[in-house]
């Protein structure tokens, strides 16, 4: 089991990586997890080619060795959900510590585990988290999940995208993957480098695994209808984040992609929602308007609310939102550059105002 107790300390890291931003509870959480345990690999590891990976479809989609590295001989291919030795429950309690909940929110199905070691006999070691969704939309939704979470991808310390097939991420010691209904996560570990060295090696080893995974991971790469529909202009790299339901927590209101825009000095957000028709799109709107504090908007699409997210006293987050047919948009403030209490003015220095808001959205609904 030693080789699982480190596969905790593992996911921990990638959550804590991803979701920086997450509140104390989750952070206690995770630091009651035992640390890394030293790798049993020694020099010679990978001579006989590396372990082999008892899931066949996985078998396919990754290397037995890479660089100096090699699938674990001496390791285990786990796996949970369908088609799989456990259920996909038993995850909760064998890996996935805390965020369990959140994997299956997003239509987990399957989940493989397995590592790969050292050659060169030294602790180094990157696990490897393989997991499939019902849909590719709820795999890219975890996929943006895991790299911005509730963080702002324009920090110096996010992760930083790597042109893959699909969409792919580098963070510290940490690479994540999208392509169809997969994600793939790994995370590089050497209990004897200093925390540089750590990221120095892991963006070497990981970036060129990536690049491999990656192109044999199953098609197509098509991103959700929502997304297509951001614009691409003055987005931040990758500036996305995908709800697959309930957007905006309205029951029923379909999926929505945020992306995060920076542009002369100001931050803003644009959300993009498609529905299957006109009509459920104003239901959506409607649902919205009866919120406490919005106000609806004339002239401004087919129809238009403005609207004020969070609490009285804390950060308060405008949005513009209006119609055109089946596609909604809205123009709303970057919660990062706000803090509570904020004079209009210095809302004003960072954030777009009600008027350039409405001013991009109508520019948005003007595009067929």
């Amino acid at each position: 089991m030693p080789q699982f107790r480190h596969l905790f300390a593992v996911l921990s890291l990638i959550g804590l990586s991803s979701l920086s931003a997450c509140d104390k509870s989750k952070q206690d959480e995770r630091r009651g997890l035992p640390p890394p345990e030293t790798s049993a690999a020694t020099p010679g590891g990978c001579s006989q080619g590396g372990g082999t990976l008892t899931d066949p479809s996985t078998a396919t989609q990754f290397p037995r060795s890479f660089s100096d590295y090699c699938i674990d001989p001496h390791g285990e291919t786990r796996t949970y959900g369908a088609s799989a030795s456990k259920d996909i429950d038993a995850i909760c309690t064998e890996a996935f510590n805390g965020d369990c909940e959140m994997y299956k929110s997003f239509g987990l199905e399957r989940v493989i585990l397995f590592r790969y070691i050292d050659g060169g006999g030294s602790p180094g070691a990157v696990d490897v988290v393989v997991s499939k969704y019902a849909s590719s939309e709820g795999a890219f939704g975890m996929f943006t999940k895991r790299v911005i979470s509730d963080g702002d991808p324009a920090r110096q310390d996010a992760p930083k995208e790597m042109l893959v097939e699909g969409m792919g991420a580098l963070g510290a010691g940490t690479a994540y993957l999208w392509k169809a209904q997969i994600v793939v996560e790994m995370t590089y570990t050497n209990d004897r480098q200093t925390p540089q060295q750590v990221q120095e090696t892991a963006s070497r080893l990981l970036s060129a695994l990536s690049k491999v995974v990656a192109a044999k991971l199953p098609a197509p790469a098509t991103l959700p209808t929502a997304a297509t529909r951001l614009p691409a202009e003055n987005r931040i790299a990758l500036g996305i984040r995908f709800e697959p339901k309930d957007v905006f927590g309205v029951q029923g209101g379909g999926a929505g992609a945020f992306g995060y825009y920076q542009h002369e000095g100001k931050r803003y957000r644009v959300v993009s929602i498609t529905r299957d028709d006109a009509d459920q799109a104003k239901d959506l709107l409607t649902a919205l308007s009866k919120r406490e504090g919005v106000t609806k908007l004339k002239d401004l699409g087919e129809g238009g609310v403005r609207m004020m997210e969070g609490e009285p006293g804390d950060v308060r987050i405008e949005w513009v939102m209006a119609r055109s047919g089946p596609q909604v948009f809205g123009i709303g403030d970057e919660s990062s550059s706000l803090r509570a209490e904020m004079s209009a003015t210095d809302h004003d220095a960072v954030c777009l105002t009600k008027e350039q808001k409405v001013e991009r959205l109508k520019a948005l609904l003007s595009v067929k």
